[in-house]
């Protein structure tokens, strides 16, 4: 049995459990109002069959992949199970980054409504004193980064001696080595009597699953397939582009994808930021987002995620943890990941709820190697395609643009239109003369930057929200036709689950 066979826990891997198969009209009455409160009309695949699992209290690892709805299994039950008039932490939910514990901390809170049940979240870069606060108020959910929740623990401002359910989100991350001293340190402080613990993510790697054992007994291991795990619905691409010429590249598929927004994955700090000022020298709307940012620049480029004004992304794979774009077709791939899971969990942003995606890889001679490895190993099928060439770009961009012109002159008036023909003469005399084209192209240039490439307007209801994406239709569909002028409009979207 290699690494990817092993057991959830100790001894013989269990099987899965039977599917429950709940409906949303079976749950107790409170249950349903959450879901109401939540907008939530059905229940997705991975809480119907985790739902009434977590209610019976048994130990848990759930493989589903991001976007399926797994937040709201294990948060949907904590309502059922949680004692609002005991004035302390009954249930954990520990996660890798802050802003996945805003984002679990406000899918608590909408569901939990009028229940009397409180939510606070935990984590650090901020102050302690609001944090200190509401533990003291006795908080029944707590949701934090194993740091600081360790760092509360310690100064004695928190206590788990009432815990009942410990969730651990994105289980892979969690118990990986960059936060498993922090984990070890923490399982001290856990409460000797029954405790429920549940482990959320898109992949159990063999160590991750012998790990869990330490902190699970006897575990029910709950899968809802391998398809679903690698994103069936996801086109995955990849670009054989020469090495020193990568960005370059990078600008000439994004031409010819034109996707709405997309996120852009690279492996360190250095190359995000390389990057993001090559987009940005070559007039797209793009930030960067890595850990090496100060909190206010973290919140600046959030708060333009969250409003719906960026359009390229470009992260690591921590900094990008917890941060979701609903509405994305597309996620390049600068380089292939360092460890086969990352390629999931990048794969995973796009083609959610059921709708298709693109994932792109752009990769050079050696690397293709790793991502055929990544391809063998997750069973995907990966598409070679050609990289277009300058003179591609030119016809398509040229072709886009005539289009964006065109319909911009059927919107105009009679006075609009009057009025330009002044201009007529003038446009013939710099078309003629060579020396001058400069001046057309400059103009054409600065429209189609602005038109395609600048930053997206703020819709009503914003389509690019910083938290987990679990349910309901996503509001765009597929990518933009290559000679459309401006973006589809949006269609109103149901809350996440």
């Amino acid at each position: 049995m290699n690494d990817d066979e092993a057991p959830p826990g100790n001894g013989e891997r269990k099987k899965e459990p039977p599917e429950p198969d709940v409906r949303l009209e079976d749950l107790p009455p409170s249950l349903q109002e959450a879901a109401g409160r939540a907008g939530w009309s059905t229940l997705m695949p991975v809480q119907a069959r985790a739902v009434p699992l977590m209610i019976e209290g048994k130990d848990m690892l759930v493989q589903a992949r991001t976007g399926s709805g797994k937040t709201g299994a294990f948060l949907l039950p904590m309502l059922e199970r949680l004692d609002s008039g005991l004035d302390a932490c009954q249930a954990l939910i520990l996660v890798p980054t802050r802003e996945l514990a805003r984002q679990v901390c406000r899918d608590a809170e909408l569901l939990c409504g009028e229940t009397g049940l409180r939510v606070t979240a935990v984590y650090g870069g901020v102050g302690y004193g609001p944090q200190i606060k509401a533990l003291e108020q006795g908080a029944h959910i707590v949701v934090g980064t194993p740091g600081r929740v360790l760092d509360h623990l310690l100064r004695d401002t928190f206590r788990l001696d009432d815990l009942g359910v410990l969730v651990f989100d994105e289980g892979d991350r969690m118990l990986s080595m960059g936060f498993y001293p922090d984990m070890k340190a923490l399982k001290r402080h856990l409460p000797g009597g029954p405790l429920q613990v549940a482990m959320f993510s898109a992949t159990f790697p063999g160590p991750v699953r012998r790990t869990a054992g330490e902190f699970t007994t006897d575990p029910a291991f709950l899968t809802l397939s391998t398809d679903h795990v690698h994103v069936k619905e996801t086109d995955h691409l990849f670009y054989v582009v020469p090495g020193m010429e990568k960005e370059r590249a990078l600008v000439r598929i994004i031409e010819f994808e034109n996707p709405p927004s997309a996120l852009i994955f690279c492996n360190t700090r250095a190359r995000v930021h390389f990057v993001t000022t090559v987009l940005r020298r070559f007039g797209y709307d793009a930030d960067a987002l890595s850990s090496d940012l100060s909190q206010s620049e973290r919140e600046r480029v959030l708060e333009r995620v969250r409003q719906g004004t960026l359009r390229f992304l470009v992260a690591t794979d921590v900094a990008a943890r917890g941060i979701d774009l609903p509405a994305l077709t597309h996620v390049f791939l600068y380089e292939p990941p360092e460890e086969l899971e990352a390629y999931i969990h990048r794969a995973g942003r796009t083609g959610r709820a059921g709708e298709g995606g693109v994932a792109v890889s752009l990769v050079n001679a050696v690397e293709r190697v790793e991502l055929e490895r990544i391809a063998r190993h997750y069973e995907i099928e990966m598409e070679e395609r050609a990289l277009p060439s300058d003179e591609d770009v030119a016809k398509l961009v040229s072709e886009r643009l005539v289009a964006l012109l065109e319909a911009r002159l059927r919107d105009r008036d009679k006075l609009a239109t009057e009025r330009a023909r002044r201009f007529i003469p003038l446009a013939r005399e710099l078309a003629e003369q060579e020396d001058e084209s400069a001046v057309i192209a400059m103009l054409l240039d600065d429209t189609y930057q602005e038109t395609v490439h600048g930053k997206p307007p703020a819709p009503e209801e914003t389509p690019l929200r910083v938290k987990e994406r679990k349910g309901g239709k996503r509001r765009t569909s597929g990518r933009r036709e290559s000679g459309g002028g401006g973006r589809r409009k949006r269609k109103p979207r149901k809350r996440s689950r």
